[in-house]
């Protein structure tokens, strides 16, 4: 699909693409920022030590990139059994466990999102160290935009898990989500500032 024909979409009064595909696209996005900084760095005799982990953070970053990307698509098609769930009669006997069941589906997606993202910080904080000086503001970029993913990521978690009738089952996934998109979410956060500080006259 065109970028252009899906943003259209993300526009619509369709529920899907929503939030959690956004949040899916702009964390792909800050992962191919990483490859881009690592791209524009390798080669250089400037970096020529860092030649061998600048090849393995490019390989890992694009990794991530096409995980985060598939779980655009992964989003929209989870959130398909909850759509028919909240359609069948709320006399139906069987409505709480099929709506039971399509909560877990709709929140693996964005589980999965914080999970990947939890291996972003690492990998800009070794580009922040060790890429093109020329390409800082790319790093920051994508910090900003890592943050931005997790917190999408989480409220995309905590809107079914908090419909859950299973206790212990949402308690555990919000625990793991709250632990992963703070934690992560702060040290993106805060690379973008050594970046925006380090960018000032």
């Amino acid at each position: 699909m065109e970028q252009k024909e899906w943003l259209e979409q993300l526009a619509g009064s369709s529920p899907t693409p929503g939030g959690g595909g956004a949040s899916a696209l702009v964390g792909a996005v800050a992962s191919a920022l990483g490859s881009m900084v690592a791209n524009l760095t390798v080669g250089k005799k400037k970096y020529a030590r860092y030649e061998t982990d600048l090849r393995r953070l490019l390989a890992e970053t694009e990794s991530l990139r096409g995980k985060l990307y598939g779980l655009i698509r992964a989003d929209a098609e989870a959130f398909a059994p909850l759509a028919t769930a909240y359609g069948i009669p709320k006399d139906d006997p069987s409505r709480a466990e099929t709506l039971e069941r399509a909560l877990r589906i709709a929140a693996e997606p964005p589980m999965e999102m914080l999970r990947a993202l939890s291996g972003l910080p690492p990998l800009l904080e070794e580009l922040y160290e060790k890429g093109s000086r020329l390409a800082l503001s790319d790093v920051g970029c994508a910090a900003a935009f890592g943050a931005s993913a997790l917190a999408g990521a989480l409220l995309n978690l905590l809107v079914n898990t908090r419909l859950m009738q299973d206790g212990a089952y949402a308690a555990a996934l919000e625990s793991e989500a709250l632990s992963l998109g703070r934690e992560n979410r702060e040290k993106l956060l805060a690379l973008y500032a050594r970046v925006e500080e380090g960018l000032r006259r």
